[in-house]
């Protein structure tokens, strides 16, 4: 029952009854899982790789601490390294959908893929920006696909490959971060590695609203991409979501017709994203 003392409340034990069982051991300190959830959420909100100092800026982790979890989630494919910071990993990716997969987005877009693969008959892929990457969540090829050295790990560079181009072309922010690195990796005879290059080829692909990879990536490999738009709050017509492209055998490929399908499919896929009807 409640006494009053000196201006305040205490309890008192009445007869009879057990006294209140007070609990005065010190709050636990999160544990590992806990931790762990911290730095994954941290990773999620996160547009583009964060660096170990940020996640211990956010999350108030010790670095040795958050660098011996990040260690565990990567092994676990629940995170991944991204140059000197990191990401969500493939897994973990996986099981939250996706940032390009909204509700219904896949059986929006996989028809388009498909009359695009029929018309072409050449490897489809539909890619999105992973950090300063380009990861491919759709691809359609038959038996006899143009080999790429993307085939074992569905990753490639951005500036070398025509959906790394259109990405890039199109989202300012990821362009400003990715060029800030000024030299770029060569993988063929033909990659562009400069930077004043490389500028050149995104005002092109935004002029044409195509991009074209000549031998860049792999050898023997062309491809042509095209930027699609999905909706943002306050831009009414939209920002760039994912880049719809065709690989193809290098020698005698048709690049012209190919962007005039790719542009195409690109197009309807963004009216159907945008909850318009394509135009005829």
């Amino acid at each position: 029952m409640l006494a009053e003392s000196e201006g305040k409340f205490m309890l008192t034990q009445t007869a009879g009854q057990e006294p209140p069982l007070i609990d005065d051991r010190p709050v636990s300190q999160p544990g590992s899982l806990e931790r762990g959830i911290d730095i994954l959420l941290a990773l999620s909100g996160a547009p583009r790789p964060v660096s170990l100092a940020q996640l211990c800026r956010s999350t108030g982790l010790p670095k040795s601490t958050a660098h011996r979890i990040l260690g565990v989630l990567c092994g676990r494919g629940l995170a991944r390294r991204a140059g000197t910071g990191y990401l969500p990993g493939d897994l973990l990716e996986v099981l939250a959908g996706g940032p390009e997969r909204g509700p219904g987005a896949r059986r929006a877009v996989l028809p388009y893929l498909l009359y695009l693969y029929e018309t072409t008959r050449q490897t489809v892929n539909l890619a999105v920006p992973s950090g300063l990457e380009a990861r491919y969540v759709e691809r359609l090829y038959g038996h006899d696909r143009v080999a790429s050295p993307s085939d074992a790990t569905d990753r490639a560079p951005l500036h070398c490959t025509a959906t790394g181009k259109a990405l890039l072309a199109f989202d300012a922010g990821l362009r400003q971060e990715f060029l800030a690195r000024g030299a770029f990796e060569r993988l063929t005879g033909r990659t562009i590695t400069t930077l004043a290059g490389l500028e050149r080829e995104l005002a092109q692909v935004r002029r044409h609203g195509v991009a074209y990879a000549r031998e860049e990536f792999a050898d023997g490999v062309s491809c042509v991409a095209a930027p699609v738009f999905g909706p943002e709050f306050g831009a009414p017509g939209g920002r760039v979501r994912m880049a719809v492209g065709v690989a193809a055998p290098a020698y005698g490929a048709p690049l012209g017709r190919l962007a005039i399908a790719v542009r195409g499919a690109a197009q309807a896929i963004s009216a159907a994203l945008l909850g318009e009807q394509p135009s005829r």
